[in-house]
């Protein structure tokens, strides 16, 4: 299953963007959850494009049965959806790892709204080629 990125989407060479990959925060993590987003949030009001690829087990944030499950720690845990809505919001490119959908035996369509679609290990990867762009994984 591959998917091809809209290249209307993507900022011109040299345009400042941050892209982050959510692999360790899944949902046995849910501690974990809301750091990714809050960088990606950061970054955003920094006036950064922003992309997000969520991978492996993290995919499943973006599956409309984790909309609820509280995440961060302390007293700041709110839910996932709260998470997708507000970086969504700010203009967050937010995709599911093609390859981890495919593993869960699901489509395009099992997805949250918020959700720009699939992405994948290459568009990540040339992020991190491009000398404007910095990575973070997660």
């Amino acid at each position: 299953m591959t998917q091809q990125q809209d290249p209307t989407s993507a900022p011109p060479p040299g345009s400042a963007g941050l892209a982050i990959m959510v692999w360790s925060c899944d949902p046995q993590n849910p501690e974990r959850a809301a750091t990714p987003v809050m960088a990606a949030q950061a970054a955003a009001a920094m006036d950064l494009k922003v992309e997000m690829l969520f991978t492996a087990q993290a995919v499943q944030w973006l599956l409309p049965g984790h909309a609820d499950v509280l995440i961060g720690f302390g007293p700041q845990t709110l839910p996932v959806r709260h998470y997708l809505a507000a970086a969504a919001g700010l203009g967050i490119e937010m995709r599911a790892c093609s390859q981890a959908m495919h593993a869960l035996g699901l489509g395009r369509e099992a997805l949250v709204p918020q959700c720009a679609g699939l992405g994948g290990l290459v568009a990540f990867l040339g992020r991190g080629q491009d000398p404007a762009w910095r990575t973070l994984v997660f």
